[in-house]
């Protein structure tokens, strides 16, 4: 086991994960005791406007993979004049839809300082004018979702939700929406339509959500890493927000790291730190691996290697190296697992939660599938990984939604950096990974 050294332990900033290990760290008693709800009063004090120039000063961008500029994406609102009613009502959305292969860092948020989403919910949905929010969390993410219900409770006995929230005049109700399980509806559109009722599909944009999104009213959709970001960033301001990071990467963020590392798990460190460090900081590769390939934001993300160990993990850094920085779910690979293998199983994934609407991302994936099966089981050809690329190539831009773009990137990354491997299944040098019963279909 590696000890981390003292200048990579000072990557380490906690502040989303500071109550994390407080005990009881989930009741609003904890909470409160340690500036829970402190600044919420602070920005009830300050004008709606003031709150999304904050935020749109302190460089905050979103969490939940394609880090748009959360202020930006709050201004998109349509705003009536001061004293004038909303001709429609305005919505807020947390995207609590966690559910892509190695993603984990919304859910032990929840499950662990759940009035730190809240808190973030009342003062955004203040600063968007909206009296109405939902928290629309995976279906299957029974403990968190329970974690949360019972702190909204605990919210609105302490009149920090309902009616004239602290004698301020402002009114919000917050429900929090189970999903039934289907990764689509981490898609922003998608999540509108199931949170209506009906089936968890993209929808065609334009018009986008900021002005026709739930119920075809204005409405914004931030995940909840960004949301709950936003109490520190009120306390803090946003110079001190921009005081982590990098200049257009600014503030904290978790890295989740999972794999062949001795201590996997949730690090929170500010923008820009590197695999290096973070692997370091996890206690290093387990005993007898070596880092071989791995994804800097999820399995839609397009894979690194070892070469990329000091690929500074920000938006503008991972893009550089050909990735994209996404959910910063760092899965780690090691000499000893398969690259050919790892997206085989990715791409079955995303096969399975193709919500068909789209004939590139519904038959480009179900044939990708077969015929990763008829390599992996040795009955492969040179043709065959031609015909990935062009299915790619068919996928890519072509999809209606980001579902079929994610699927391509393990793909075209896999080929680019590890072709031989492929090479070695299709000419026999690597013993086949799948049995004939496993390939029935296939062809």
């Amino acid at each position: 086991m590696t000890t981390p050294r003292p200048e990579t332990l000072a990557k380490l900033t906690p502040v989303l994960t500071k109550r994390w290990l407080s005990p009881d760290a989930w009741r609003i008693g904890t909470y409160e005791r340690l500036d829970g709800y402190a600044a919420l009063r602070k920005a009830l004090g300050a004008h709606p406007d003031d709150l999304i120039q904050l935020v749109k000063d302190s460089g905050l961008r979103g969490r939940g993979g394609a880090g748009f500029p959360t202020g930006l994406k709050w201004g998109f609102i349509p705003q009536e004049p001061d004293g004038k009613a909303p001709t429609r009502p305005h919505y807020l959305v947390v995207n609590a839809d966690e559910g892509e292969p190695g993603t984990c860092k919304d859910l032990p948020l929840m499950t662990h300082d759940p009035h730190s989403l809240i808190e973030g919910v009342i003062i955004a949905s203040y600063a968007i004018r909206a009296n109405r929010a939902y928290i629309y969390i995976r279906g299957e993410a029974v403990h968190a979702a329970r974690r949360l219900r019972h702190a909204v409770q605990e919210a609105y006995a302490r009149n920090y939700l309902g009616k004239n929230i602290l004698g301020s005049g402002f009114d919000l109700e917050l429900v929090v929406h189970s999903g039934a399980g289907a990764y689509i509806c981490g898609e922003e559109t998608a999540l509108l339509d199931s949170l209506e009722g009906f089936r968890g599909q993209p929808r065609l944009r334009p018009p986008f959500p900021a002005t026709h999104g739930l119920y075809a009213s204005p409405t914004v959709v931030n995940n909840v890493g960004t949301i709950a970001s936003v109490p520190y960033l009120v306390l803090g301001g946003a110079a001190w927000w921009r005081s982590m990071g990098t200049e257009k990467s600014s503030g904290p963020m978790i890295y989740s790291l999972s794999g062949r590392v001795v201590n996997p798990g949730q690090f929170e460190c500010s923008m820009g730190v590197t695999l290096r460090e973070l692997i370091e900081l996890a206690g290093g590769m387990q005993p007898g691996h070596s880092l071989r390939f791995w994804t800097p934001g999820g399995s839609s993300t397009p894979l690194l290697t070892a070469d990329h160990l000091d690929v500074p993990l920000d938006f503008e850094g991972v893009a550089a190296a050909g990735s994209i920085l996404g959910t910063t779910a760092t899965q780690i690979f090691s000499d000893q697992d398969c690259p050919v293998y790892a997206t085989y199983r990715w791409l079955e994934f995303y096969h399975h939660e193709s919500c068909g609407k789209c004939t590139p991302c519904r038959e480009g994936n179900y044939w990708m599938v077969r015929v990763y099966r008829r390599i992996l089981s040795g009955q492969g050809t040179q043709e065959d990984l031609d015909t990935l690329l062009d299915t790619c190539d068919n996928i890519l831009g072509r999809s209606f939604c980001g579902l079929g773009d994610g699927a391509t990137s393990p793909v075209t990354s896999s080929l680019k950096y590890f072709k031989q491997d492929y090479l070695d299944y299709v000419e026999g040098r690597t013993a086949p990974k799948l049995s004939d019963k496993q390939l029935v279909g296939a062809h």
